[in-house]
Parts: C-alpha cells; sequence; structure tokens
C-alpha cells in the first residue's frame, strides 16, 4: 500500500492506494472457466493504535482501490496505519507518519 497521510490545521488527509486484483467471481478466463472472488473485506485504519476507521468491502469495489478520509486531532509525527483483510483471510498492514 501507499499511504499519504498530511496535516493542515486540526484536520489530517489520509489518502491509500491498495495493490489488490479484487476479482469479483463472474469473469471468466479465456479458457470459459470462472474465476474464483478474491476481494478485500475489511480495512481499518489507526491513529497511534487507536480505531479511526472501519469499512466492510465486497466484489464490486475497483481493482487496486484508492481510499480517501480526514482524520481529526492527528499532528505532524503521529502514525497512521491502515490494515486490509480479504476473503481468503490474507492480510497486509501498512504505516505512515503524519507530515
Amino acid at each position: 500500500m501507499r499511504i499519504r497521510a498530511q496535516a493542515a490545521g486540526d484536520k489530517t488527509t489520509v489518502r491509500v492506494l491498495m495493490s489488490h486484483e479484487m476479482e469479483t467471481g463472474l469473469r471468466k478466463d479465456p479458457a470459459g472457466k470462472t474465476i474464483p472472488a478474491w476481494f478485500i473485506q475489511e480495512v481499518t485504519a489507526q491513529l497511534n493504535g487507536k480505531p479511526v476507521l472501519t469499512a466492510e468491502w465486497g466484489p464490486s469495489v475497483s481493482k487496486n482501490p484508492f481510499l480517501q478520509f480526514i482524520v481529526k486531532g492527528a499532528k505532524a509525527g503521529d502514525k497512521i496505519a491502515v490494515t486490509w483483510r480479504d476473503n481468503r483471510g490474507e492480510t497486509r498492514t501498512d504505516e505512515a507518519t503524519v507530515s
């Protein structure tokens, strides 16, 4: 994931670009076989270890999704961690420092 967190006053804008195939389970390969569903189900974000966002996603979210949200109270030097979990049980967590 690529995470950018920029503070402006008492609000911090967090932008996250996630790398994931996000297969719906409806597409077919060249041989005509259905490609199994594989998508992010849950996204969470934490500011210095405290949860600030939880989102439930499904197969309709695009490949390599982009997420942007605003956090109040964050300041330069704070840590933002974003975690996703997909329907295969795989997870990924990345962290960024607020600038």
